[in-house]
């Protein structure tokens, strides 16, 4: 070295590298520069990992005294270990330079270009600069020869096999690269640090081997890969590279010998290996390439579909390989939705069918009209819409998948391979909502598809048998509707051959084959009476079940048409034995535990009907197994609209409570007929009811079960608002989670179930656990059947009392339901002192035929005194009649005065159940603090009603009334809105509504209070918390009238405050006049709080303080707006 070099160093900073590729193409960990000053001392920058664009950046700096050698060289050096690392790792790139040569750079970065790597040049960019020298500049060197064995032979064996790779292809090289790495193995035992890189570098050379055509090495490689592997355990920083090294080796093995196992575990270990792998690393683009993620998404995507859980998750994980906009995202999406269906096909569970619906969905949605397999997506998702319509019963799946099924066909038009079968996909659609809706365009579109289905598919072809049947099933069912004889004798027929296109027995749809062509013989039967029919028909289904193992779900069809023929020969030769026969066969199909809840339920209401029929001793029982199945079918429905929904889904099921209850009557099993009603009305409210369960008891025995299930219970109700979304994929979502939710908080109920005390918590109720009900005065039910009309008194001890309507008949009650309504109409256009003289003849009807009969009950059979308290239940009719408004309006037999009227005698409530009754009383044993809000909207929001000049003075006026020690708050004008009004019913006890309401009687749940914005409606008030509340004065329109399509008529706005907590309401049956009302509000609220000074709350006088009221307006208002107003609760 020349003096010029003395008191200077020379300070170098490695700035960064690009296009830096390893020779041998082994992925590196990271990579690193190296500075060897001479023979025995060189520098090393730190380990970085490789961007994904082949660059690397350092910053890395030391200062070097050129005194040493006159040149320096500079090494670029894949390492294959980011943590300790074994040997020097591979040469990439070397050069030597002069020290002086550094120095012309002037202090700038430049770029320094290394010897090709496969027709690329890596660089890097250095910087230099002269600095005055230190005594410690080469503090930073170390020695560069290492005398370590180890890694001596690591470094030959990663020369020799970056030769190898590099061309010289010759197998002994890499067999000396081999043996340098057996023998590194053999000095690293089990416990050396070493050890998995030592394995991984020996697994590495065998890959190679096999890939070269060296087959023998690959499952040696696996096992070597696999052992590493374990060595390096999460958060190991060599960790993803040995997943990936794993992961290349398996997919290199399946591409040979396509072995599941191997692309399975490959997926899992990509899965692992991305989550670990930022997103611009070199390792992550190379794991996502066409020989890493994406062959495994190919290979899986090629799969079968596998229907275990396994199988579901490995779709699961591909899903998440292919995120939106990913060419293989549709695909992926598909396979996973197939798995899931495929799962519910094997165990039924609803969610799962939940499931592939909302991923049908979102193919769909990925793939434009071009798409080359939209049409195969838009029928998968129309198949899996009506199957859950077959579960549930929703009329927009079935919608759906006709216009989904419509929108596909002509994706396939004639000629299409596949146009066969979609003609008949739509047509199967079309003849399932012809069953339920009767449209006949439906009926006849479908049979023109099945006969197009049946064009397109020429004998010879595969599935003409399929098309033979559902064409044949088209044709007996207009039959069966339009009484079309020709279309009977081509359906037998067309039945025929397909039989003879089916000759194996073992044939899995030859059982669908033998239902049509049995219908078929059966509706023949009916009109010629040739018992060989009938016979022939008996004979099919019974072939159809020894060919259907016991749980399939078409087994339900075998029983179903088994039953039918049956009882097609017992109409027309009458033999009790038919009868049994089907009636057992009503009984196993409407049982069937694998079919849907909605066609059970429709057998189980045909059950019910043909036993009172024929007079059967099973209708209790059929009665019974409807409600039971009902109970099922509502707990799928995550919504209370939808559970009412399905509740008048079913024709005939409206009827079913007091058809159940008349039946029990008419065995005198009236305890039976009880129970039976109040299972039926409650099934619609049960739910909502439970919901807000009391759990005082429970939480002075197991506080922390309580809390369980009142939590539970609470995200049950939260969950309902988004099962109701107009975005399907949102209310898929929500209603899968209501259903976990609902197993959970069953599984918490049977658990409170096992506590001492709590064996019943929650069952249906016994007799003796509703007569609780009338613990202050008899409960008066109003059965209102086909069968007969009746009323049964619940006592408050003993049996109940039968009081038999014999001159009723339910056309009867529903002309005088009518009447009432008419007369109601007619009034409102009368002056106050005109004669009320049809109104009057209506109300001495409802005496006479139906509270007298009662009211002698009451007074010679249970004594009841005078002014006692009385609940009336309605059903059906007798919901929209004033039965408390029953009055003889004829003078006494000795023409001492007026004969007394019903509220003369008793103090007349209502209730909607007497568990809602039961439920208000339990609560009424946790007092709480009084408040009382006052809620008037005389100006409600657009299209809610016009104005009501008298809400303001309303409100005043019952302020006055209110104790001074109560807080009273007040919301009129802009401040009573829906979200106050909520406010004002979750923070008060007492509430008095004064404003419009409206009644829905085509969807209940939608009937309102007019509020200023936008309507409070009684789903609303439903999904309200208000566990504090105890009274509500509605004095609106219409507030205690039901619908006309439920169960009995018994939903109203003042029904919906009392099952959310209220325990006594007082509401109106039709329109109320708001300047006349104000004599009935100040008269109820002067009789609730006759000495203001007490200020004490008490809403179990509502019912007499009203009874009062009324009676003191009687010269103030005309007749129907007195007997307008009534109670219902406690």
């Amino acid at each position: 070295m020349t003096s010029s070099w003395d008191g200077q160093s020379i300070r170098l900073e490695v700035v960064s590298g690009k296009k830096l590729k390893v020779p041998s193409g082994r992925i590196p960990a990271g990579i690193y520069v190296s500075v060897n000053v001479d023979s025995k001392r060189c520098w090393k920058s730190a380990v970085r990992v490789l961007s994904s664009d082949s660059f690397v950046v350092w910053g890395d700096t030391v200062t070097l005294s050129p005194n040493a050698s006159p040149k320096l060289s500079v090494e670029i050096r894949a390492s294959f270990e980011l943590g300790r690392m074994l040997g020097r790792g591979e040469l990439v790139g070397k050069l030597e330079m002069s020290w002086d040569g550094l120095l012309d750079r002037d202090d700038e970065p430049f770029d320094l270009s290394f010897p090709p790597i496969r027709g690329v040049c890596p660089s890097l960019t250095l910087k230099v600069a002269s600095v005055i020298a230190c005594a410690n500049d080469d503090s930073g060197l170390f020695d560069s020869i290492d005398d370590c064995r180890i890694a001596r032979d690591t470094d030959a064996g990663h020369t020799r096999l970056s030769e190898y790779m590099r061309g010289r292809s010759e197998v002994h090289i890499l067999d000396d690269a081999m043996n340098c790495f057996e023998l590194v193995l053999d000095q690293c035992p089990v416990d050396h640090p070493d050890h998995a890189a030592a394995l991984t570098n020996l697994a590495w050379a065998r890959l190679q081997g096999y890939i070269h055509k060296d087959l023998r090495g690959i499952y040696i490689a696996i096992s070597l890969f696999h052992d590493a592997l374990a060595l390096r355990p999460q958060g190991h920083p060599d960790r993803p590279v040995s997943l990936y090294h794993y992961t290349e080796a398996l997919i290199w093995r399946y591409s040979y010998h396509a072995t599941t196992v191997d692309i399975h575990k490959s997926a899992q270990l990509c899965h692992e290996l991305l989550s670990l792998c930022s997103e611009d690393t070199y390792l992550r683009s190379i794991a996502i390439g066409k020989n890493g993620v994406d062959y495994v998404i190919r290979a899986c995507n090629n799969l079968p579909i596998d229907a275990s859980d396994e199988g579901i998750h490995l779709r699961r994980i591909v899903l998440e390989f292919c995120p939106l906009g990913n060419q293989h995202n549709p695909s992926a999406l598909d396979k996973l939705a197939k798995a899931v269906k495929a799962r519910f096909r094997q165990c039924g569970s609803i969610d799962d069918l939940d499931q592939n619906i909302q991923l049908g969905r979102e193919v769909v949605s990925m793939c434009p009209e071009a798409y080359p397999n939209r049409a195969a997506y838009l029928i998968n998702l129309a198949v899996s819409l009506r199957r859950r319509f077959d579960y549930q019963g929703r009329s927009r799946d079935l919608d759906e998948a006709i216009s989904l099924y419509g929108e596909a066909l002509p994706l396939r038009p004639v000629g299409h391979e596949y146009h066969d079968a979609s003609s008949d996909g739509l047509g199967r659609a079309l003849l399932t909502r012809f069953n339920e809706c009767n449209d006949i365009d439906d009926i006849n579109r479908a049979t023109g598809l099945f006969r197009k289905a049946l064009a397109s598919c020429p004998p010879g072809r595969p599935n003409r048998d399929t098309r033979l049947n559902n064409l044949a099933a088209a044709l007996i069912t207009r039959h069966d509707k339009l009484h079309a004889s020709d279309d009977l004798d081509e359906a037998i027929d067309l039945c025929r051959k397909s039989l003879l296109l089916l000759k194996q027995d073992d044939h899995p749809e030859r059982h669908r084959n033998l239902f049509n062509l049995s219908m078929a013989l059966c509706s023949r039967f009916a009109q010629t009476r040739k018992n060989e029919d009938v016979e022939e028909a008996i004979g099919l289904c019974q072939q159809s079940l020894v060919a259907l193992p016991p749980l399939h779900p078409d087994r339900y069809f075998s029983y179903k048409w088994l039953k039918e023929a049956y009882l097609s020969r017992h109409r027309i030769l009458p033999n009790p034995v038919d009868l049994s026969l089907a009636v057992e066969n009503f009984r196993l199909a409407s049982k069937h535990l694998t079919q849907g809840f909605p066609e059970r339920i429709k057998e189980a209401i045909q059950w019910a009907r043909q036993a009172e029929v024929y007079e059967h001793e099973s209708a209790l029982e059929a009665y019974q197994t409807c409600l039971d199945l009902f109970d099922n079918h509502v707990m799928t429905q995550s919504l209370i609209i939808l559970r009412r929904d399905t509740a008048t889904a079913f024709d005939g099921a409206q009827s079913i409570p007091v058809n159940a209850a008349s039946c029990a009557i008419r065995r005198n099993d009236l305890q039976r007929g009880v129970e039976l009603e109040e299972h039926g009305r409650n099934q619609q409210w049960s739910l909502a009811s439970r919901l807000r369960t009391p759990l005082d008891d429970l939480k002075s025995t197991n506080r922390p079960l309580a809390h369980k299930l009142s939590q539970l219970s609470k995200r049950l109700s939260d969950v309902q608002s988004s099962s109701g979304s107009a975005d399907r994929v949102v209310a898929d979502r929500a209603a899968v989670a209501y259903r976990e939710l609902a197993t959970r908080w069953e599984a918490v109920v049977a658990e409170i179930r096992n506590l001492q005390g709590f064996s019943r918590f929650l069952l249906q109720s016994s007799y003796e656990d509703l007569q609780v009900a009338a613990r202050h005065g008899p409960v008066i039910i109003f059965i209102a059947s086909e069968y007969s009309c009746n009323a049964m008194i619940v006592p408050t001890s003993g049996e109940p009392r039968h009081v038999p309507f014999p001159s009723l008949a339910l056309t009867d009650l529903e002309m005088l339901k009518n009447d009432l309504a008419d007369v109601i109409h007619d009034t409102a256009r009368m002056g106050p002192k005109e004669p009320r003289t049809a109104l009057i003849a209506l109300l001495r009807t409802i005496w006479d035929e139906i509270m007298l009969p009662i009211v002698n009950v009451l007074q010679h059979d249970l004594k009841l005194p005078s002014r006692s308290r009385i609940w009336l239940c309605p059903t059906a009719a007798f919901a929209s009649i004033p039965l408390h408004a029953a009055h003889s309006f004829r003078m006494n037999a000795d023409r001492s005065g007026r004969e007394l009227c019903l509220e003369d005698l008793y103090i007349c409530s209502y209730t909607s159940t007497l568990s809602a009754l039961i439920k208000a009383r339990q609560t009424m044993t946790t007092r709480v603090t009084s408040s009382f809000a006052a809620i008037g909207q005389g100006r409600p929001g657009a299209g809610q009603g016009t104005v009501l000049a008298a809400v303001d003075s309303e409100l005043e006026l019952v302020h006055n009334h209110i104790p001074l020690n109560i807080k009273f708050t007040s919301l009129s004008g802009d401040e009573a809105t829906q979200a106050g009004a909520l406010e004002a019913l979750r923070c008060n006890t007492w509430v008095h509504f004064a404003c419009h309401g409206k009644q829905d009687r085509e969807h209940p749940s939608n009937s309102h209070f007019a509020m200023g914005d936008i309507p409070l409606t009684l789903l609303d008030i439903i999904e309200n918390n208000a566990p504090q509340t105890e009274f509500a004065f509605l004095s609106a329109c219409h507030t205690a009238v039901g619908g006309e399509k439920t169960s009995d008529e018994d939903i109203h706005l003042a029904a919906g405050l009392q099952f959310s907590g209220f325990k006594s309401v007082v509401g109106t049956l039709w329109e109320v006049d708001d300047v006349v009302a104000k004599h009935v509000v100040e008269a109820f609220y002067e009789n609730m709080f006759k000495d203001p000074d007490e200020g004490v709350m008490d809403c179990t006088k509502a019912a007499w303080a009203l009874n009062k009221a009324t009676y003191a307006v009687k010269k103030k208002m005309p007749l129907e707006q007195r007997i307008v107003f009534i109670h219902i609760g406690v």
